[in-house]
């Protein structure tokens, strides 16, 4: 008599497939959840609940994402779909950023492939191609975030250049206006020559840049201690051309300076044999050599304090240059290179500027837009500093020959070194003075307002407060003016007679209505009197043209989107970007808010790092080390980038790249399989087969107990925004506690075990919970295969991103019992070590074969594993446990000490249900050839043999 065995034995059966196929299978799952609309489905399941809102740092609408654009997107969603599984009202609100400068470059790159002159163009008519632009790249990356799986209300975006908003930015900057922050002043900045606009610090990056470097006499004109008289001071610059701007030099109160009188030098030296220099002793010898000064000596060594009160002559004096330059002391002089001693030009840097105005000084203008000395300029009307393509202009030359000529030029050379350029145009900048309209620091105790708010945030990591404070103690006034086309126009105007701006709250309050219905196009169409109304003679002001820097758009995003749409709040619940936007984002949205509302608009702030090759260099297209979601998305899928991302610790800069990427493919496949044979298990799984607690054997009590352990761990990660510490404990529970330990040990209960025995239903049981919570768990991450596995068991709700996280009871928590099994699988280790050397050396097949005899030296851990099943834990067919020594070439484990493990077969026949080695095997006639156990099932379940 035979019976076929096969059909008594409970494989896994389960649809979910071993291969996952995302490339084919996310998309099919996200039109489901379009069809079934996933996002609103949430809202209304999330009524009442505490709101958590993380508002969406606008990302520019001007070209395809990038692998920033992925890691920025996916760690938001991640974020709101975990706040929302830990039962709140996590709404997402995407947004773009529409104006400015990276889109108006765009529209007039057009212009110029066409051979056109943008400049001729109608400005209505420029702006509308700049809108149709963006709503262009809108629309396609739309697309493409919601491909990364990132849910959020996408069909009511926020756009700033949506006529509410911009009407809103107008509101703002009356704000500003209407309580004094806002003034007209002069200041230098950062300015683009190619693109005829002052930039944001956000808007810069710093390149090598090759720049003439050039030692110069100042002769003293007035000398405040007898050794200076009849000497000149040397100062060192990279920035040539700024020489016509200078009106003071300066030098470092601390610092020891010399007067050295040349008594030699080297042929074609332009330094004089007994003339006497001015400069720092500690940049004495650097200089001498830099000049081919080969012999000096030493007349005088004085304090830089010693220096105040001096006055200089201009190198260029009797040239139109005669006026005095003092010395004045400075903090920001250092020892580093050049001279010790820095030329002073107002107009053209920020310290400069703060050290001029500081001491009265005439802050100059002597560069125009296009980067072209003015026309009052003397000796150099005319000469460009940079070309209109971002080229070495005539100025430098022109400026060094006439210091040459004017027997000044001590020295020059050239310098490679970091140096600002548009982020855009990759053009050099220069700082230019130029009028533009500020938000002042102090005014209204801006900067107080906002230090207090930093103070009052949470920010992760720590350190990005100390970051961002820095930043706020020392800047100076926010340039809020560009003179571009696309954006929100400056809603200003200034009085004639004595420049001052107009201040009147129903001028603002006629622009902004008039923009809610037109949009910033009206300002360009429309005469001055539609917004001055009867009060006041346009003849007499003067409309201004300027536009918003974007980074003010921006900054006022929680005014047009935060406060004004019910389903989210004000502040912020969380801002999120990468961690340059100290400067940027953050920064404006901090400054806009306490300006305006005396608070930030944000409880946390969280940054992220950049994202660099494999080998942690910076991606470029010319280094062919890019790395494109989209190709990503097409090969592997999304979740395997959303696993990218919380596998790294993104509070630093990131790497990916194929080997990357491959990890993370193989980790995946790991929490793939855990779920496919959860659900294989769990096949026909109904509630009647479900056991309380107190039913269970030891080994289903520590798995829930690992789960409520997990549970609480998990929320905690959730709410400090630790993922990476989250899929870490995930990953290991599913790689070592479940599939190398507890599937392992439970595999030959739950597939022959008799369907109603206690230990099948134990373990089905606490499969089904196990489903239940890494299903949730894994959702945030793994959007798209948490939502396959959940779809793929049936369970209610229709989706798993609709559920919240299963509570754990306290009642799973049994330290005591952790205790004990973490001993038990520290013996288990020494024995399945044991068992794998066997195989390796060819004497073992199975570990089923085996019947280790296994000494435990504690008498307790002995009695301990006595009391269980310790065979079945171990997975061999039967154990003996000794206290009795076993001989030296036993196998043993230095980690575990007082425990040897010596590998015997086991006695008896293979059971031909379940393949263990048993002496009983064969004894059951209702089931010829297998054991006991697998006898009594299979005449339980109806099977004879023919």
């Amino acid at each position: 008599m035979t019976i076929d065995y096969r059909p008594t034995v409970f494989l896994p059966k389960t649809d979910f497939p071993m291969r996952a196929g995302l490339a084919k299978r996310e998309p099919e799952i996200l039109a489901r959840w379009q069809d079934m609309d996933l996002y609103e489905r949430q809202r209304e399941a999330a009524k009442g609940r505490e709101k958590f809102v993380l508002h969406d740092g606008p990302p520019y609408a001007n070209g395809h994402l990038h692998i920033g654009h992925a890691l920025n997107k996916i760690l938001k969603d991640v974020i709101n779909r975990a706040q929302q599984m830990l039962g709140k009202d996590a709404n997402y609100v995407p947004g773009w950023d529409c104006h400015g400068l990276p889109i108006e470059w765009k529209v007039e790159e057009g212009y110029r492939a066409r051979g056109q002159d943008k400049d001729v163009v109608d400005k209505v008519e420029f702006r509308q191609e700049c809108r149709a632009f963006a709503e262009k790249w809108v629309a396609i990356q739309t697309e493409e975030f919601q491909r990364l799986g990132v849910i959020g209300d996408w069909k009511d975006p926020y756009l700033t250049m949506a006529y509410a908003a911009e009407a809103q930015i107008v509101r703002e900057i009356g704000k500003f206006l209407l309580n004094g922050g806002l003034y007209a002043g002069e200041r230098p900045v950062l300015w683009s020559v190619v693109e005829k606009t002052a930039l944001a610090d956000a808007e810069v990056e710093y390149h090598d840049h090759v720049s003439p470097t050039i030692w110069v006499r100042f002769p003293v004109a007035e000398a405040a201690r007898p050794e200076l008289e009849g000497a000149a001071v040397v100062i060192w610059t990279t920035t040539p051309w700024t020489i016509p701007g200078n009106r003071a030099v300066a030098f470092s109160e601390e610092d020891d300076y010399v007067v050295v009188e040349v008594t030699g030098t080297q042929e074609g030296a332009w330094a004089q044999v007994g003339e006497r220099l001015i400069l720092a002793s500690a940049l004495l010898e650097a200089t001498a050599a830099q000049s081919r000064i080969t012999d000096w000596e030493v007349k005088a060594t004085l304090k830089g304090s010693d220096l105040a009160g001096t006055i200089c002559a201009h190198p260029l004096r009797g040239q139109g240059y005669d006026f005095p330059v003092p010395m004045l002391a400075a903090e920001f002089v250092t020892m580093d290179q050049g001279t010790g001693i820095v030329h002073i030009a107002p107009g053209h840097g920020a310290d400069d500027f703060g050290l001029g105005r500081a001491h009265g000084l005439e802050i100059p203008q002597t560069i125009d837009a296009e980067g072209r000395f003015l026309p009052h300029v003397p000796l150099f009307s005319g000469t460009v500093v940079y070309t209109a393509k971002g080229k070495e202009g005539d100025a430098n030359p022109a400026v060094i020959e006439s210091l040459r000529e004017g027997g000044k030029l001590l020295a020059r050379g050239r310098l490679t070194h970091s140096y600002p350029h548009s982020w855009r145009s990759k053009a050099p900048l220069i700082f230019r003075n130029t009028p533009q309209w500020f938000i002042s620091m102090e005014a209204n105790d801006l900067r107080e307002k906002a230090l207090a708010g930093i103070d009052e945030t949470r920010f992760v990591p720590p350190r990005g407060q100390a970051r961002l404070r820095s930043m706020i103690e020392q800047r100076p006034d926010w340039c809020i003016s560009r003179q571009r086309l696309w954006g929100v126009p400056l809603p200003l105007f200034v009085r004639k007679a004595d420049g001052a701006p107009l201040r009147d709250a129903a001028v603002i309050d006629r622009v902004a209505e008039a923009f809610e219905q037109e949009g910033g196009d009206a300002w360009f169409s429309s005469p001055p009197e539609r917004w001055l109304g009867d009060d006041y003679d346009p003849a007499e002001y003067e409309q201004i043209f300027d536009v918003v820097e974007v980074w003010f758009d921006s900054g006022s995003t929680h005014a047009f989107v935060l406060e004004k749409r019910e389903d989210l709040k004000w502040p912020a619940s969380l801002y999120l970007e990468g961690s340059d936007q100290h400067r940027g984002w953050f920064h404006t949205s901090l400054l806009q808010s306490c300006g305006t509302r005396g608070k930030p608009p944000f409880e946390a702030v969280l940054t992220h790092g950049f994202v660099l090759d494999g080998q942690g260099r910076k991606m470029s297209k010319s280094a062919g080390n890019v790395t494109a979601p989209q190709d990503v998305m097409k090969n592997e899928g999304a979740d395997i980038l959303r696993l990218w991302v919380v596998g790294s610790d993104y509070s630093e800069d990131l790497r990916i790249g194929k080997e990357i990427l491959k990890y993370q493919v193989d980790a995946y496949r790991r929490l793939r399989n855990t779920l496919r044979y959860l659900l294989g298990g769990l096949d026909g799984f109904e509630d009647s087969e479900r056991l309380p607690l107190e039913q269970m054997p030891e080994l289903e009590r520590w798995v829930l107990h690992r789960l409520a352990e997990l549970d609480r761990s998990v929320r905690g990660w959730v709410e400090d925004y630790e993922f990476h510490e989250l899929y870490r404990a995930v990953h290991d529970f599913c790689a070592v506690d479940l599939s190398a330990f507890y599937f392992d040990v439970r595999k030959d209960v739950l597939y022959c075990d008799a369907p109603d025995s206690l230990r099948r239903r134990a373990c089905r049981t606490v499969m089904d919970l196990l489903f239940d919570h890494l299903t949730a768990w894994l959702a945030p991450v793994l959007c798209f295969t948490a939502e396959e596995a959940w779809w793929a068991r049936g369970k209610a709700p229709e989706s798993v991103h609709l559920r919240t996280f299963p509570e754990a009871p306290a009642a799973w928590l049994d330290p005591a019992l952790a205790e004990k099994w973490a001993q038990v699988r520290k013996v288990r280790r020494v024995v399945t070590g044991a068992l794998e050397l066997e195989r390796t050396e060819k004497r073992l097949g199975s570990s089923l074969q085996a019947a280790p005899l296994v000494q435990v030296e504690d008498e307790g851990l002995r009695a301990l594993l006595e009391a269980l099943d310790f065979a079945g834990i171990c997975i061999t067919s039967d154990i003996a446990l000794t206290g009795d020594a076993l001989e030296d070439d036993a196998y043993r484990l230095e980690e575990v000490p007082g425990v040897a493990v010596r590998v015997e077969a086991a006695p008896g026949e293979k059971c031909a249900r379940c393949w263990q080695v048993l002496p009983d095997v064969g004894k059951h006639p209702q089931a010829p050839e297998t054991c006991g156990r697998c006898a009594d099932a299979v005449e339980r379940l109806g099977v004879t043999a023919a």
